[in-house]
């Protein structure tokens, strides 16, 4: 499965994984540097996703003083 395919659930696992594989500090250089890789790839696959689940969460109204305001977001039936 792509990095892109994964669910936000999924790429926080792996990141675990890796983790705890980086932090056994018993594997090559090399591999290390790969899941290194890797698991910046997933930190940004993360923000990319908690950053669109909250633009769907909470909408930007200008205000009556033009500053943003709040609001709940409204699903729509």
């Amino acid at each position: 499965m792509k990095k892109e395919e994964l669910t936000y659930e999924q790429s926080v696992a792996r990141l675990g994984e890796i983790v705890a594989d980086l932090e056994k500090g018993n594997l090559p250089l090399a591999e290390a540097l790969t899941l290194f890789e890797e698991g910046t790839a997933l930190m940004k696959r993360c923000t990319e996703l908690l950053d669109n689940a909250e633009q769907k969460v909470v909408m930007l109204k200008k205000g009556p003083d033009g500053a943003p305001v709040e609001l709940p977001f409204e699903v729509e039936s």
